[in-house]
């Protein structure tokens, strides 16, 4: 890998007009605005590990200019129209200056160091502005001594002859990360020698300054990427993949210390602070969504996640199994501003789509050889201290693999093909209770790449130990990521009746649906769904006891989160399509429920709720059709979807009508048994239910 002679800049991207003094500044408020300029630059701490020594001169120069701006402050003498143009440029200087500054004290080092020659040449060119706008300043015409005006005409000579300053020791180090990235290329092991030189110059010196380093390089990852810089973006994702390897090989997988973690991602990223709503998460990648978008079927994703499921050949939506009509996907405005609305009370920073789609999500960056190699030696170190380690390293192992699979369909394959995932299963047993976390995640996090589902399935113990997780995992975060392992491995038509038929598996879902948090029961309800489209797992369900559960999450209870609601109903209308659901759903207050969410739920919701209601008409005869009637807002609502509701809704709520005309015209006795037909959600095909509910 070639080493670039000039590395783009990490500038924060503030127009000029941000510099320039506003034209209502007065000589006196220019002054004094350049005097705190002065100061601020002065205790600007000395960068870390780039442009020590030009931050030092630069810096020495501003300060050699504040003693000429403190006493023009006190002179009374007015400003000739040439000092305030000079001015005026040096506070334009001065500004970006600062900026710099703390550019290069913030931020990741490796970047820093990567970038120094590009430092260097901005410093030059801010002394090169400080000499041009001394060239026209009349020091004659102020009122200063002959020590001040000696003191800037030097600072002014000095300027003038300023050339770029490249550090030595900088610039070998540039070429020695640029070396250990060339032998990740040829697939050679680096010199462990090297990397402690390297990280040593860096000042990284432990596991949570690898961490804090991997999230600065994701942070310009953004920032590049935003710029349409491709190059930088591949580099620096070289550094993430050189800084995750040293993170393990340097400083020992034993030695970090595990945070508490919000679950499927680093606690420490800002969103993972607070309770992130379910409804703004994406199906697919679990983050908080930037960009919402809604396919065919009606499910919501972020945009590049689902983008990537099509992209990948999948013609079939994620969550819900059904096949997609067409590829084209439609902005969820509404979704979007309630999610931008909660960012900004929770001050979580929220980026705009045209950049979210690029830079929300890691996965957007396509993997340089370099950071392929130096992922899989990664994998490969990491499941050799899984094979040998002792458990607490196995542990602190688990925790790794889990942040490593949190990102990137590469690192994901690469873990697998490492041989992780035999190896996580029998963690899943521990009795430490976050290495059963960590192991259950892992897997989660690696099953979201379609090719790790069957190595998960076919792995020895692997299914029934992620039920026995789910029935009695040592902490609620395990039995949740194990309900939403199993949603994960379900969306493959193969393995619904697997899981159906595993012994447990569906009555410990109902139960983390019964005693779970919220975020429990939205696992298990999505689990359940998938579960329930084949047909033989629907009766289990019902038997399990699910449907009084499903119907209490329509309640007033969980209206503040519609996404749950919205999933109850989606299984609802599925468990509807057999004789066993309708009757536990008429066995429940489910009906004035449904009927209120044909007026307050969403288009999807609408969708569902007409669908139970009509197989409950149908299977139940006159007397069901009577009760639903018997609410006041029931046809109204009705007429209400054919106008209004989606495709489906409305030839629901034709057919609902049609039944109502043909009781009216006494077609269907309110006293007899009658024969009629209920929808069938896994054949598509009518089938006769015979009997009312009573």
């Amino acid at each position: 890998m070639a080493l670039p002679s000039i590395f783009p800049v990490r500038m924060r991207r503030v127009s000029i007009g941000a510099f320039i003094p506003p034209v209502t500044f007065s000589s006196i408020s220019l002054v004094n605005a350049l005097v705190l300029l002065a100061q601020d630059i002065a205790r600007c701490p000395k960068p870390r590990v780039s442009q020590s020594r030009n931050a030092a001169v630069i810096t020495r120069r501003i300060k050699a200019l504040a003693v000429l701006f403190e006493v023009v402050k006190e002179s009374t003498q007015p400003l000739p129209p040439s000092a305030v143009l000079s001015f005026n440029e040096l506070y334009i200087m001065l500004q970006r200056t600062k900026l710099l500054l703390q550019d290069c004290n913030e931020g990741s080092r490796f970047w820093l160091l990567m970038q120094g020659e590009s430092l260097a040449c901005q410093l030059l060119e801010l002394t090169q502005d400080m000499a041009t706008a001394l060239d026209v300043l009349p020091l004659k015409l102020l009122d200063v001594s002959e020590d001040v005006r000696e003191q800037v005409e030097l600072v002014h000579r000095q300027a003038r002859r300023a050339k770029v300053s490249v550090d030595p020791v900088e610039q070998g180090l540039r070429k020695d990360v640029i070396s250990v990235l060339d032998e990740f290329e040829r697939k050679v092991t680096p010199d462990k020698g090297k990397l402690e030189k390297i990280f040593e110059h860096l000042q990284i010196k432990d596991g949570r300054d690898c961490r804090d380093e991997i999230q600065h390089l994701e942070e310009e990852i953004s920032d590049q990427s935003n710029g349409g810089k491709e190059v930088p973006v591949s580099l620096i994702n070289s550094l993430i993949s050189l800084v995750r390897y040293c993170k393990c090989v340097l400083f020992g997988v034993a030695e970090i210390v595990s945070p508490s973690v919000e679950k499927f991602s680093n606690a420490e990223n800002s969103e993972e602070a607070y309770a992130v709503p379910d409804d703004f998460r994406c199906p697919i990648s679990l983050d908080l969504m930037r960009d919402p978008v809604i396919v065919s079927t009606g499910q919501t994703y972020d945009r590049f996640s689902i983008t990537r499921w099509i992209d990948e050949g999948h013609s079939t939506c994620p969550k819900s199994g059904l096949a997609l009509s067409h590829t084209n996907v439609i902005p969820n405005y509404a979704l979007r501003n309630l999610i931008q609305r909660w960012c900004e009370e929770h001050g979580v920073p929220f980026e705009k789509p045209e950049k979210s789609a690029r830079s929300a999500s890691l996965e957007g960056v396509a993997s340089t050889r370099a950071a392929l190699e130096a992922t899989k030696m990664t994998a490969a170190f990491l499941v050799e201290k899984l094979t040998t380690g002792t458990a607490e390293v196995k542990k602190q192992v688990a925790y790794e693999l889990r942040l490593l699979a949190k990102c990137g369909m590469d690192n994901r394959a690469c873990i697998a093909e490492a041989g992780a995932i035999p190896l996580l299963v029998p963690l899943l047993a521990s009795e430490d209770a976050k290495t059963q976390e960590n192991a259950v995640t892992a897997l989660l996090n690696l099953s979201i790449f379609h090719n790790n589902k069957a190595l998960i399935m076919e792995a020895p113990g692997s299914l029934d130990s992620i039920v026995d997780v789910l029935k009695g995992g040592r902490s609620v975060e395990a039995k949740e990521n194990a309900a939403a392992t199993l949603f994960s491995l379900s969306s493959v038509t193969d393995y619904k009746k697997i899981i159906g038929d595993k012994p447990g598996a569906i009555p410990a879902l109902v139960e983390l649906l019964r005693h779970g948090t919220p975020r429990g029961k939205r696992d298990a309800v999505s689990a359940l769904f998938n579960l329930s489209i084949y047909r033989g797992n629907d009766a289990k369900v019902v038997e399990a006891g699910a449907v009084p559960l499903l119907v209490g999450l329509l309640g007033d209870d969980y209206r503040d989160r519609p996404g749950l609601s919205d999933d109850a109903l989606a299984v609802l209308a599925v468990l509807g399509g057999q004789r066993e659901g309708l009757v536990a759903i008429g066995q429940t207050p489910a009906i004035p429920v449904l009927v209120g969410l044909l007026r307050s739920a969403s288009p999807k919701g609408k969708e569902n709720s007409i669908a139970v209601l009509l197989a409950l008409c149908r299977c139940g005869g006159a007397p069901a059709l009577n009760s639903v009637l018997r609410i006041p807002t029931m046809v109204p609502s009705v007429y209400t979807l054919l106008t209004s509701g989606t495709p489906r809704a409305k030839r629901k709520a034709t057919s609902f009508l049609k039944m109502l005309q043909r009781c009216e015209h006494g077609r269907l006795s309110p006293d007899a048994a009658f024969s009629t037909y209920a929808y069938n959600a896994h054949s598509r095909t009518a089938i006769t239910v015979i009997a009312p509910l009573r």
